[in-house]
């Protein structure tokens, strides 16, 4: 009873510790606040004419320009109403067509003065609905899970805010993307493995099981990375970055370093997922022997690893599925599409995230194993 009470002290307070370490994170300046423009100002606005006249039609793309105009409904300027251009190059994946009724974030350039110059629609306003999104899996969440799904959403939290504040502005200041995002991806994995898990035995293994397997994980990316010769560049809008006073990055380091980052979650659940098992075991026969209760866990292991790994597969082959597409409507040999540079930089995340994923299971077996029987439950 004192040990449950004493695990429910630690809990809560580990968890008010990472409450205040992400709103800290979340106020930490990254350094490029001082890149937006001091005389532009942002707003809503809702599209009350179109003009189309000026558009040419190419099949499904359009060209040219879309006049609208439209009425600012906050900040500064509400309530005006000016014209502007919307300019299509024809490219699908950035055009934006606007209709009568729609609402755009709009950008609205002032002079020195503060006074009114352009608006520009920059795009349609998403936030209410992606809040209402966030929201909503945060109830959906909180309503299963209660307060383990309370420190899930303090976790998922965290990791977001870490990424923003602490890791992309790390890449852009030319830190080592590998030993960085080394870095980071450990302390989110202590603290979404120790939030979830508790301060216990079963966090400690699910921890170190998961160190392990990022580690290997690792070393295949920069392995295997340097044996397909893929550049950085192959992720889109990698290039624009060179292109934008970041020559000096480093995106092959960058895309390998991505590599153990995107497998990283999933490594953490197969390892909790054995961690919580042996844990299970150990309560309930406290007096199984260390290799009876490491094989149980590589058994446990081997359902999840079999589950998982196809998981990866979908999860990297879904963004890829018009290139694929695209590449068998044209009767493009297999050959040749596995030698494609994208092609390849997505088999070479989706095998070595695997690898990461096969491992992770005996790693954290072998090691729940030894500290269970070196302390007990």
């Amino acid at each position: 009873m004192l040990i449950a009470e004493k695990n429910t002290h630690n809990d809560i307070f580990f968890t008010l510790i990472v409450c205040v370490l992400t709103i800290g994170v979340l106020f930490v300046p990254t350094g490029f606040e001082d890149r937006q423009k001091t005389n532009i100002t942002r707003a809503r606005g809702r599209i009350t004419a179109v003009d189309n006249t000026d558009l040419e039609q190419y099949g499904i793309v359009k060209t040219g320009n879309q006049g609208v105009t439209m009425e600012i409904l906050n900040g500064k300027f509400k309530g005006l109403v000016t014209d502007s251009n919307n300019m299509l190059i024809g490219k699908l994946e950035l055009d934006k067509m606007f209709a009568v009724g729609d609402v755009a974030l709009v950008t609205i350039d002032m002079d020195e003065n503060g006074e009114f110059v352009y608006a520009n629609p920059v795009d349609h306003f998403r936030i209410r609905t992606e809040l209402f999104l966030l929201i909503l899996f945060a109830g959906l969440l909180l309503l299963y899970a209660g307060w383990t799904g309370a420190k899930a959403l303090l976790s998922f939290m965290f990791t977001g805010v870490a990424i923003w504040k602490l890791l992309l502005p790390g890449f852009l200041n030319g830190y080592n993307p590998i030993l960085l995002s080394l870095g980071i991806v450990m302390m989110m994995s202590a603290v979404i493995i120790f939030l979830v898990g508790g301060m216990s035995k079963k966090g400690i293994i699910s921890f170190l099981g998961t160190l392990a397997g990022i580690g290997f994980t690792a070393i295949l990316s920069i392995l295997f990375g340097n044996l397909f010769k893929v550049h950085g560049a192959v992720k889109p809008f990698s290039e624009s970055l060179l292109y934008s006073g970041y020559a000096h990055l480093d995106l092959s380091a960058i895309f390998t370093a991505g590599i153990f980052l995107a497998s990283s979650g999933a490594v953490m659940d197969i390892s909790m997922d054995i961690a919580a098992s042996m844990h299970e075991i150990k309560h309930k026969r406290p007096d199984i022997h260390a290799r009876e209760l490491i094989i149980s866990g590589i058994k446990v292991g081997r359902a999840v690893v079999g589950t998982m790994t196809t998981t990866l597969l979908l999860a990297y082959s879904g963004s890829y599925t018009a290139v694929l597409m695209v590449m068998m409507a044209q009767g493009t040999p297999a050959a040749n599409i596995l030698n494609l540079t994208y092609v390849s930089a997505e088999i070479l995340h989706t095998l070595v995230g695997s690898f990461g994923l096969v491992l992770t299971a005996p790693f954290t077996a072998l090691i729940g194993g030894f500290i269970y029987n070196q302390s007990g439950e």
